[in-house]
């Protein structure tokens, strides 16, 4: 099986909902997120390739023009938790980019949330 990674960043704000109200995460903050998409795949396109890197620039153009400095609870209709993002992102993406494996988004260098199927 081979595998590439790439990573993607926003900067972007949201607040949670539904934890206790002295939680520093309901309240309006933000963070610089790294999104890092995986595609497997058995075999290598004739290139050598499992995918080329520059046909993943649709990836860059959604993250620069969807989530891209805005506030993800106005975007969004769940709870922005990084996990709930990696499902949604992995599922979005997915439509366009068959050999998707897995998603995997940070909101700091300390922590990690991923969506593999």
């Amino acid at each position: 099986m081979y595998t590439i990674r790439k990573e993607f960043h926003f900067s972007a704000a949201h607040k949670l909902v539904g934890l206790p109200a002295n939680h520093p995460c309901t309240q309006i903050h933000g963070h610089n997120y790294i999104v890092t998409v995986e595609l497997k795949s058995e075999e290598l396109n004739s290139i050598g390739f499992v995918e080329d890197y520059r046909a993943l620039s649709d990836i860059k153009t959604f993250f620069d023009e969807v989530p891209d400095h805005t506030f993800l609870n106005d975007k969004l209709t769940f709870n922005p938790t990084a996990e709930n993002m990696a499902k949604y992102f992995f599922d979005l993406l997915k439509k366009t980019h068959p050999l998707l494996s897995a998603i995997e988004v940070s909101e700091t260098p300390k922590t990690n949330a991923r969506y593999e199927p």
